[in-house]
């Protein structure tokens, strides 16, 4: 599942309906304030949104507060921020969908048959992904396949390190407990492939409808896969 194509655009396209809703919440009020808060810091920057407090004035002037939320976090989510403020607001925009069953993530079908195949043979799966763990969680939990966090031994996110950084490779494994040379990186970005490469980890770029094509050079050059299925993997045992 991909955040780009579905998890961002949910916010855009929701989080109006989700403050009309929710917004006497205590939770909604707190994820405003945060909101407002990064807003007058960001009071210097070009095309910067500001979100007034509300006066309690009526109907209107709460309308006119939540249009300004609204235009606060499309301002963010176009220029791709990564703040506190904005990753709470869509964290909990997406709890809600997903218990709600108004969305559930969908993988790839040879995705859920590889990774159960690979447990029963002793091997442990992980995800790294610059989507937060929170979000992870939600989309394992929720998926067309059923709750599948199960399969998942651990989560990583960026606040171990940028997944185009080498480090940051060299710091899962040291959470992982193992070598560098005894894991195997999936992903369909070739910056991320070379950090992993640079920190000795194995690799194979995943080529997936939609991805962004790959240089002649980087098709000679790497492993290349289309399918989970496609990968012979060495027993753990």
């Amino acid at each position: 599942m991909n955040f780009q194509d579905i998890l961002f655009p949910y916010i855009k396209e929701n989080v109006k309906e989700y403050l009309q809703t929710h917004w006497e919440e205590e939770e909604c009020q707190q994820d405003v304030n945060l909101l407002r808060k990064q807003a007058e810091d960001d009071s210097h920057l070009d095309g910067a949104v500001p979100i007034p407090a509300a006066s309690g004035n009526g109907a209107d002037d709460l309308q006119q507060t939540i249009q300004a939320v609204v235009d606060n976090v499309c301002w963010q989510m176009s220029l791709d921020r990564k703040t506190t403020a904005l990753k709470q607001l869509q964290g909990h925009m997406w709890k809600a969908a997903f218990t709600a069953g108004r969305m559930k993530a969908e993988f790839f079908e040879d995705v859920v048959p590889a990774v159960r195949k690979w447990r029963e043979a002793g091997m442990k799966v992980y995800i790294y992904s610059s989507g937060s763990v929170e979000a992870q969680k939600l989309l394992f939990g929720h998926s067309t396949e059923g709750n599948i966090l199960e399969l998942v031994d651990g989560h990583f996110d960026t606040k171990i390190g940028h997944k185009v950084e080498s480090e940051s490779y060299r710091k899962i494994a040291n959470s992982i407990g193992c070598s560098t040379n005894n894991i195997l990186f999936l992903t369909d970005v070739t910056l991320e492939a070379s950090a992993a490469e640079e920190a000795a980890v194995h690799v194979a770029v995943v080529v997936r409808p939609g991805n962004a094509g790959l240089t002649d050079d980087e098709k000679a050059y790497y492993s290349l896969i289309s399918s989970f299925s496609e990968l012979c993997l060495p027993s753990s045992t």
